[in-house]
């Protein structure tokens, strides 16, 4: 358990300074390996040594081409294994990027900016718009927070938090001001334990197991042969350079020596196409196993979703078109900051210069209590309200019941049958009145 007392004036630097020491700094650690000796592992394996003993056989009957020649494919084998997977980046750097850089923390009574790699476990931090979490915080003070959590659970829309709940590191404020206790950091934040999975997982794959299997047979096979013709040449008396000659054309013939490099550069080309997509390949085989996959199980959270949301279809009630349900909808939204689905709104507008004649005069960002966000727009000599929400929070508003609630209830089951989230959109007439 990491130690987390503090007191309203927050920790003192020499505080500070004794748990940075005892917990270490909040960054993602990771085991650098060499270069050299990345490069050199493409060299110790069933096939690799195939090939070594070939060169090696080559090198004493004096066959220096024949020693060229599988020296060159053996450095071919490594090196396209090599560049390729180190093309392929570091899973882990990728992670490192979405850490704050900076946090606002209270230290010696005040509060500062520190890069967020001093913070330790007890300081007390500010979060606010724009702000990257960055480390995990219990919230303490505030009315509430909406949190994107994307990049750990996958969800496309932010979760709303409140005081005595938890905001994970590397996650980002969309709304809202709270202050909050730091619990954990670096490699104990639940970002870090997810920075070591990737970092320690080494089960070995499906094809490494093939490619094991096939170097074992022909290890095992060719050493038996080999060790056949000696016996027999022994046996007749053959001279014993014709023997070793004959050993290694028989070695030579038994290797795929090209096997290694068509593998590298197959999965290679996979990894190249999957880079441009954005995703992380930090181990070629990698491409193999995602290729062979039978099934594939993910939770309700949507970890599979490009964490993109796209306006469907609109259902006008009340309005004369689809068009004027989503200009009312944007309206309501935020334009310098937007949430992700104030940004699917405003990108659903046929035309995005539709709202230049429209003035915001007051604009209430989304309320988690409320459920609706709302603004006051001026239009010329017309002034009126518009908000978009909950659709229940919605229909409430504007005071539908009877067969206006009937349909609006049909429409958000239609909806939803169909995997849609649904949203209301209402404004207010020249009298002031919802609908």
């Amino acid at each position: 358990m990491m130690n987390t007392q503090t007191d309203a004036a927050g920790l003192t630097t020499a505080e500070a300074q004794v748990r940075l020491a005892q917990y270490g700094e909040n960054a993602i650690q990771e085991e650098r390996v060499s270069p050299w000796r990345k490069f050199l592992a493409f060299f110790w394996g069933p096939i690799p040594w195939m090939i070594e003993i070939a060169a090696i056989l080559s090198a004493l009957a004096g066959r220096w081409e024949d020693f060229t020649v599988i020296a060159i494919l053996l450095l071919i084998n490594a090196g396209v294994g090599f560049w390729e997977e180190f093309k392929a980046g570091n899973a882990i750097e990728a992670l490192k990027q979405r850490l704050a850089p900076v946090a606002r923390v209270l230290r010696d009574g005040e509060w500062r900016d520190i890069p967020a790699r001093e913070l330790v476990p007890g300081d007390l931090v500010f979060l606010r718009l724009g702000v990257i979490v960055p480390a995990d915080v219990e919230l303490t003070e505030g009315d509430y927070l909406s949190i994107d959590q994307s990049a750990l659970t996958g969800e496309s829309l932010p979760a709303d938090k409140r005081s005595g709940d938890a905001a994970y590191a590397g996650s980002v404020v969309r709304q809202g001001e709270m202050k909050g206790l730091v619990t954990a950091t670096g490699m104990n934040t639940y970002f870090g334990r997810t920075a070591r999975l990737v970092e320690t997982a080494e089960t070995r794959s499906h094809i490494q197991q093939a490619v094991l299997r096939i170097g074992n047979f022909l290890i095992l096979t060719t050493l038996g042969l080999v060790a056949l013709v000696i016996l027999v040449a022994l046996f007749r008396g053959d001279p014993f350079i014709d023997t070793l000659l004959f050993a290694l054309i028989l070695t030579v013939a038994a290797i795929p020596v090209a096997l290694p490099a068509v593998m590298s550069v197959t999965m290679a080309v996979g990894a190249s196409t999957l880079a441009r997509m954005q995703a992380i390949v930090s181990r070629l085989v990698a491409i193999e196993e995602l290729a062979g996959m039978d099934v594939l199980c993910s939770d309700k959270t949507g970890t599979l979703t490009q964490n993109a949301l796209i306006v469907g279809d609109a259902v006008p009630i009340g309005a004369e078109t689809p068009q004027e349900v989503i200009f009312a909808a944007a309206l309501a939204s935020e334009r310098d900051s937007p949430d992700a689905i104030d940004a699917a709104v405003l990108k659903a507008l046929p035309d995005p210069q539709a709202l230049a004649g429209s003035e915001i005069l007051v604009f209430r960002p989304f309320d988690p209590v409320g459920k609706r966000a709302e603004a006051e727009v001026q239009q010329g000599a017309v002034q009126f309200k518009v908000a978009k929400g909950a659709p229940q929070v919605i229909a409430a508003l504007t005071g539908a019941d009877g067969e206006l609630a009937a349909r609006i209830n049909k429409a958000t089951d239609e909806l939803a049958t169909h995997g849609y989230r649904t949203l209301g959109v209402a404004r207010t007439d020249a009298d002031g009145r919802w609908c």
